[in-house]
């Protein structure tokens, strides 16, 4: 039996030293941008989302010292990030683009979430962000000037960033594609995840189950154009009590399932197969079921110790711009191999 191996740990071991060795001193995670999936060309491009991504998927491995550094390194960085209010940006703080581009919903949810588990410090911002709310009770993408009264001091200091520079950003606007009204499936599955079920999020849960319903997974998200990134934050809200969501459990796993391959990949490969793995594991799939990609994940890892970069979400969905990096790939890739040896252990 696979868990039974030493290739299991072996792997887990190599792609955490290929973190810790990769991770930059100021605790960030590298993400590249390119214009296709496979992201051949790239370049670097300094971002805060990546690092909440992989120190999320990292804390079930905190137990090892060197996760256990590279976590307090990403929560120091991710707490430097922290704007006013107690939101984030997609961009740093020394990147070009930090200026015009506005704090947005789900930056600050993944950030405040992953410092949650960590028991780390951060602004109060629940009381920002549910001002930040359609008149549906879905929350809008960005945190950005709109012909509504909102009564928070923080929300009006943010927006007056704008005013610094309004050419920028009137082309930011103009030229990207985001909108000041977006509403996006993954973003508020973020913030389910975040704040839980209550009153004020009950909207997204049905929401979130007519979009599973219809099949509107690969087009309900401007950011995210993959379903099975979709899958992967959908499951998500599940793991931490959401159970409002069981009724997308069964049409998610079997969606997943019918693109299983017979080397036991899921999808068009690596990245796939990892958000896949962990999908169903948070759905509480069978892990015997799970052997085959595990074990294709196995063969996949690099010398490295890590595993090909591929686009894990996009500028739009023109997909004109792909970010990703094979940090990020490699994050998502060690929760699937934590999980799966940790329900492995849970079944023993």
């Amino acid at each position: 039996m696979l868990s039974e191996s030493a290739n299991l740990d072996q792997t887990i071991v190599k792609g955490v030293n290929y973190l810790y060795d990769h991770q930059y001193p100021n605790g960030e995670f590298c993400c590249y941008i390119s214009d296709e999936d496979e992201m051949k060309m790239c370049i670097p491009h300094s971002n805060v989302f990546p690092t909440s991504l992989i120190a999320y998927s990292l804390l079930h491995l905190k137990e090892l010292p060197e996760v256990s550094e590279m976590l307090d390194m990403a929560a120091a960085f991710l707490q430097y990030q922290t704007m006013r209010g107690g939101v984030w940006n997609n961009f740093t703080i020394l990147n070009p683009l930090f200026p015009i581009c506005p704090p947005d919903v789900d930056n600050t949810v993944c950030a405040s979430k992953f410092l949650q588990a960590m028991g780390e410090t951060y602004p109060s911002n629940e009381a920002l962000i549910m001002a930040n709310r359609h008149s549906s009770g879905l929350f809008y993408t960005w945190f950005t000037l709109r012909p509504s009264l909102v009564p928070i001091k923080d929300f009006w200091m943010l927006n007056f960033r704008a005013f610094k520079h309004p050419i920028s950003t009137f082309l930011f606007w103009k030229k990207t594609e985001a909108g000041r009204y977006d509403i996006d499936a993954a973003v508020n599955a973020n913030a389910l995840f975040y704040f839980g079920y209550r009153a004020e999020t009950a909207p997204i849960v049905d929401y979130l189950l007519d979009i599973i319903d219809r099949g509107k997974e690969a087009d309900c998200d401007l950011w995210y154009r993959n379903p099975f990134t979709i899958y992967y934050f959908f499951s998500r809200p599940y793991t931490a009590g959401v159970y409002q969501m069981k009724p997308a459990r069964e049409k998610i796993v079997q969606r997943i399932l019918k693109t299983s391959k017979p080397d036991g990949s899921f999808g068009e490969g690596v990245l796939d197969t990892a958000l896949a793995i962990i999908s169903l594991l948070n759905w509480e799939v069978a892990v015997s079921n799970l052997d085959a990609a595990i074990a294709y994940l196995i063969r996949q890892q690099k010398r490295s110790g890590g595993w090909p970069r591929w686009a894990v979400y996009y500028g739009g969905p023109k997909k004109q711009l792909c970010y990703g990096s094979e940090e990020m790939t490699t994050g998502f890739c060690l929760e699937a191999l934590a999980l799966y040896r940790i329900k492995l252990q849970e079944k023993a």
